[in-house]
């Protein structure tokens, strides 16, 4: 799990910096679009959000995602448990990667332990998250033992960033784009956009297509290019990776391996024409399903 709490909060991270991208457009758009909805959508915390909060505006929705003890995922919560996560497995983290943790997580309680005020500052807390997530990564890679621990860390990274690229993009299809906004108009353009860097994926994709941004040629990015780090491609293909090493390492297959398998030919098997004509909503909620179901089997099979 202390893998996938280092990664979710900058997946809230990067989420929040997307939607403040899309709300500083012109006056023309801002009202039109239900942006901060979508931010709750895509984390997952939108029926918790709203027991607590009225309304879905820009101060409320930062502060759910960022720093609220009552959101178990937000960022807050995501550093500290990765802290306490730390501590309980802490010899067989590096150094380096006890630092990371443990630096972000006294950060968290004297520099940003009142929140933020201004965009400025809360840009800045975005920036906190993001390094912390890429040291802590960096480190990982950089200096673990290639064993057992380093392969689950792995699996644990790969998993929620499988289910974080799959909401967001179900999302923007079939949620974020206003009624009475043409697809392929301006503001379609900036929200497709938005989603792109959230993914770090806006410079990958002109390389890739060297077209102008297309909802298509996106799905087709996030869903089937294995070159893309956060693709549901790119992220089955090193989940069967590490979990054949771990197979290796534990002398035997199993329910986990197959699963992962079994996800991984179907992505591979899948055209983007196809996927649209029985539908992307429903692909995607196939896919989320398997990815849980992926969680509990490699639960099962290794850790109880």
């Amino acid at each position: 799990m202390l893998a996938r709490y280092v990664e979710r909060a900058e997946y809230l991270a990067r989420t929040i910096e997307a939607k403040l991208r899309v709300t500083a457009l012109p006056n023309a758009y801002i009202g039109k679009t239900n942006e901060w909805d979508s931010a709750l959508l895509t984390a997952g915390v939108s029926a918790s959000f709203y027991d607590i909060y009225e309304e879905a505006d820009e101060r409320n929705v930062v502060d759910y995602l960022s720093f609220s003890p009552a959101n178990p995922s937000s960022i807050r919560n995501c550093i500290e448990n990765a802290r306490l996560n730390s501590r309980s497995v802490r010899t067989a983290l590096t150094s380096e990667m006890w630092d990371t943790i443990n630096s972000a997580w006294i950060d968290l309680q004297e520099v940003w332990g009142k929140g933020t005020k201004t965009r400025e500052e809360l840009a800045k807390f975005l920036r906190f998250v993001l390094e912390t997530s890429l040291r802590f990564d960096g480190s990982a890679y950089r200096t673990m033992l290639r064993n057992d621990a380093y392969w689950f860390s792995r699996l644990g990274v790969y998993m929620e960033r499988a289910d974080n690229t799959a909401r967001i993009l179900d999302v923007k299809y079939h949620l974020l784009l206003p009624a009475n906004e043409r697809v392929g108009g301006p503001l379609d353009y900036f929200q497709w956009s938005a989603i792109l860097r959230s993914v770090s994926a806006l410079t990958a994709y002109h390389w890739v297509y060297r077209e102008s941004v297309k909802p298509w040629l996106i799905a087709d990015l996030l869903i089937l290019k294995d070159e893309l780090p956060r693709s549901l491609a790119g992220c089955y293909s090193n989940l069967v990776q590490n979990l054949d090493y771990i197979a290796r390492a534990y002398g035997r297959q199993g329910p986990a391996q197959r699963q992962a398998r079994a996800t991984r030919t179907q992505i591979e098997n899948s055209r983007m024409d196809e996927i649209f004509q029985r539908g992307l909503h429903e692909f995607i909620e196939e896919f989320i399903s398997a990815n849980n179901r992926l969680g509990g089997a490699i639960t099962e099979q290794y850790l109880l």
